[in-house]
């Protein structure tokens, strides 16, 4: 088998297992502040936000700083970094005492962590160009099919055996993880430290990969991710106050989350071999512009069950959205610079999750949970818009350039 397939499923296994290990435990944040004693609903759905705001947000600027050492020292190095503080970090949770105890180790988990931008910028630099929609696609579906096993098996475990083992549960796949990456993926050493011996003319056209094909991909992964992220902290609440209790929730809650992560790791295998064989923003845009009723429904649903069935189609389409666009942006940057591009993108990523739970602690404070589905359509429309006033033109010629 050649190398780069080696690493690609090597990676797929170890994203699969350090997902189900935030997964095991990260959903079900809101019951574990419950038993550290915030009750109050304002209060709560405050710590809530916050507790999903802080590793966004340290991440945003620990992101592209990471990405730039990846290009000088290697990418595998930052995911053996990112995998085992990831598994330290998470066995610390579940130890944590006091709020503000989880909330510190939530903060240094954006700043240390990061396995999925890690691991898309070392298939991004080691893999044949032909191949980068399948990879990235692939690579995609691991981080959500891993995110759907770990809700369902977590929400189930937790009610038998509590929160916090949970956490010691999620610890261990991500030190399984990392074992395999040490073990088991092979880095071509011409993909990084250029910086080292390049003209120094030349560092300055390492800037350029923010064209503006690029700068409008970032807005709209942006307004994506404030989409995609906007409810799922407040799901575990929504749960409990559709059900009226806080018996069962968790299960519910480890269906919903693994469901649509499912959800998104069929999109991710299937929608996006499209688009190594078509135009990808006019897919992007069909995808997104199919996810628009979508979310209008979601509006209007009153069960669990309608809920689900909803949010599960949603993630489906956004699901191959995601990395197609992704791929795009991929395709017009050298990749001797694609580790300061996934940083820029995973800037844009953690960004979006930050300001999303911001949204709906403030609307589910001054308002109501549900509305806080309201912002789903709103962002999602703005988010066609950006995406339908792409240059065609500009970006075919740029991707030409590009393939000369």
């Amino acid at each position: 088998m050649e190398r780069w397939k080696i690493n690609l499923y090597t990676l797929w296994v170890t994203q699969v297992f350090s997902l189900m290990g935030f997964g095991f435990c990260i959903p079900f944040t809101p019951f574990l502040l419950q038993e550290m004693g915030v009750t109050d609903p304002s209060q709560l759905s405050y710590y809530v936000g916050l507790s999903a705001a802080l590793p966004a947000a340290t991440m945003a600027v620990a992101a592209p700083i990471w990405g730039v050492v990846s290009d000088r020292y290697g990418r595998k190095v930052m995911i053996m970094r990112a995998m085992f503080c990831a598994a330290i970090l998470l066995g610390l949770m579940g130890l944590s005492q006091t709020v503000w105890q989880f909330m510190i180790l939530r903060a240094a988990q954006g700043v240390l962590t990061g396995t999925v931008t890690a691991s898309m910028s070392f298939v991004s630099a080691n893999t044949p160009e032909n191949r980068m929609s399948y990879a990235l696609g692939l690579m995609t579906s691991s981080n959500f099919l891993g995110y759907s096993i770990g809700p369902f098996f977590g929400g189930i475990l937790a009610e038998a055996v509590g929160y916090r083992i949970c956490f010691g549960i999620g610890s261990l796949l991500m030190l399984t993880g990392f074992i395999l990456v040490v073990a088991l993926v092979v880095e071509d050493k011409n993909t990084f430290g250029f910086r080292l011996h390049i003209p120094r003319e030349q560092k300055k056209n390492m800037f350029k990969a923010a064209t503006p094909f690029v700068v409008v991909i970032l807005i709209v992964l942006l307004l994506q991710r404030i989409v995609r992220t906007v409810f799922v902290p407040f799901i575990p609440l929504f749960v409990q106050d559709t059900l009226g209790t806080m018996t069962g929730a968790a299960t519910y809650t480890g269906i919903i989350n693994g469901a649509t992560g499912l959800a998104t790791a069929i999109a991710a295998l299937t929608i996006t071999r499209l688009g190594d064989k078509g135009d990808k923003m006019k897919l992007a845009l069909l995808l997104t512009g199919l996810s628009l009723p979508v979310t209008i429904f979601l509006t209007m649903t009153h069960t669990i069950p309608t809920f689900l069935v909803g949010f599960v189609i949603f993630s489906f389409l956004a699901g191959g959205a995601d990395p197609i666009l992704t791929s795009a942006a991929s395709e017009r940057t050298s990749p001797a610079t694609r580790g300061t591009l996934f940083g820029m993108l995973g800037t844009m990523s953690s960004l979006g999750a930050m300001v999303a739970p911001m949204i709906g602690s403030y609307i589910s404070a001054e308002y109501s949970l549900r509305m806080i589905l309201i912002v789903m359509p709103i962002f999602t429309l703005i988010q066609w818009i950006c995406m339908s006033l792409v240059p065609k033109e500009k970006a075919e010629t740029h991707g030409k350039e590009e393939q000369r």
